[in-house]
């Protein structure tokens, strides 16, 4: 009878040492992964580049229908009324008017993006991702949170932009 618990015992030891391997396989993975995560960093650092939600590119009116968009001086206090409760009700799970959320604030956006752009991200936000340099970089930037469309009409986009022209 002891002779058969020895050999359990020592059967359940030799069983239990062998299962070690492992732990070698948790460092090799966490390895890869923080050589992956300096090589992402190197690159980030190798290029400088300002960060596309800080980047201006007034000169860029994006992808899509809206080719020339004339501001008028005056802001139309009707629109951005109409603009901030079509925020309120399509943007705020994603966007902050004054803080980085999910997506880039629009607070100061009038400052970096053109009308035009900014009318064709909301207007066809996929369209803008697959073929304008910035949006592509936004997307990258916020962690691949690509834009839904929302299927804002054109006249509902223009609220939205009118109500932006106000967050400074």
């Amino acid at each position: 009878m002891k002779f058969i618990f020895r050999s359990i015992v020592l059967l359940f030891t030799l069983v239990m040492f062998s299962c070690g391997g492992k732990e070698e396989k948790k460092k090799e993975q966490i390895q890869i992964k923080r050589k992956a995560d300096v090589e992402v960093k190197a690159q980030e650092t190798a290029t400088n580049e300002v960060p596309a939600s800080q980047r201006i590119t007034l000169d860029n009116k994006g992808v899509g229908k809206i080719k020339s968009l004339p501001l008028d001086p005056e802001i139309n206090q009707e629109m951005v009324t109409r603009g901030a409760a079509l925020f309120k009700t399509n943007c705020t799970a994603c966007h902050k008017p004054d803080k980085r959320f999910i997506g880039p604030s629009p607070k100061g956006i009038m400052k970096r993006r053109s009308p035009e752009w900014i009318m064709n991200m909301i207007l066809d936000p996929q369209l803008m991702v697959e073929q304008d340099r910035c949006a592509k970089d936004l997307l990258v930037e916020f962690n691949g949170a690509a834009m839904a469309n929302q299927n804002i009409t054109e006249e509902q986009a223009r609220d939205i932009l009118e109500y932006f022209r106000t967050l400074n």
